[in-house]
């Protein structure tokens, strides 16, 4: 039998079953749409991650009163190293003059300051792939040991929050990811198996026509198909609506949210994404039915 005619049979089997296949698309829809919004908070946070290299300094604080020859040395030491991007010589003067600027509605602060307090000091600028925590925390310790480095400052705590959280954010999001995959499938599977065995006397008809299993399944894997891809389309629309309807008008009175990036390239996959899980789902269905 020639190809429409199973997507007719598979049509028509849709409409047959309203409800059922309603609420799995419903279902399908809801998954892929909660799975949409895990990847868009991951996304933004990997996103806000890679900023981070322009926001991170490695500050190294010299040991007093060293010479101009023996801070070049110190300088070109770590300008030599892999992980480092930039290195900027702040002498204490300018340091100090910095912290004037800071602190200019406290002037007291400097009242009866006859010495420069402050060491000279070197802010580190480090390359993007090595700014993991381990990185870090070697090359501060490399840093320790240069003769004339006296303390070594990087915000350790804060890098470690960071990396932890993005690592507790990727691994949530792929087991989320994981689950619902697997409970869309699910959904597919239940469904097609329902159909499937409302339509035994059709079944047992068409194979005393001497109808092959590929046609039998035929329309089942159709059906799967138009399912999960009309989850798709219904997800799509959902996080689209979402972002336009809620993210940019809270941006408009918080401009935090202002901020979040809209992969609209990635959520356009959605409708092949469930297409594959409902085809995934019929086709377990199928295998594991005896007819």
């Amino acid at each position: 039998m020639p190809l429409p005619y199973t997507v007719r049979l598979a049509v028509q089997s849709l409409f047959k079953e309203p409800w059922v296949n309603l609420l799995s698309i419903l279902t399908i829809g809801v998954g892929l749409f909660i799975i949409s919004l895990a990847f868009l908070i991951v996304y933004n946070f990997d996103m806000a991650t890679r900023k981070l290299p322009d926001k991170f300094s490695l500050n190294v604080y010299l040991d007093h009163n060293l010479s101009q020859e023996r801070v070049r040395n110190i300088v070109g030491a770590f300008r030599e190293k892999d992980a480092v991007y930039s290195v900027r010589h702040i002498p204490k003067q300018d340091a100090l003059e910095e912290l004037k600027n800071m602190l200019k509605d406290s002037p007291f602060v400097f009242e009866g300051l006859d010495d420069n307090p402050l060491p000279d000091s070197l802010e580190i600028k480090l390359k993007e792939k090595a700014l993991g925590l381990e990185t870090v925390r070697a090359l501060a310790n490399e840093a320790l040991n240069i003769q004339g480095v006296n303390e070594v400052d990087y915000g350790e705590k804060f890098l470690s929050t960071i990396h932890n959280l993005k690592r507790g954010l990727h691994s949530f999001g792929a087991i989320l990811i994981v689950i619902l995959s697997a409970g869309i499938i699910f959904v597919c599977y239940s469904t097609v198996k329902i159909l499937f065995y409302r339509k035994m006397d059709e079944i047992e008809t068409y194979k005393l026509l001497g109808a092959t299993k590929g046609f039998i399944r035929s329309p089942f894997l159709i059906e799967g198909f138009l399912i999960g891809a009309t989850g798709g389309i219904l997800s799509l629309l959902g996080v689209n609506a979402f972002y336009y309807l809620s993210v940019l008008k809270l941006s408009l009175s918080i401009p935090l949210f202002s901020s979040i990036i809209f992969p609209a390239q990635f959520f356009l996959w959605l409708p092949v994404i469930g297409m594959f899980l409902g085809i995934s789902g019929a086709g377990v269905a199928l295998g594991r039915m005896k007819y």
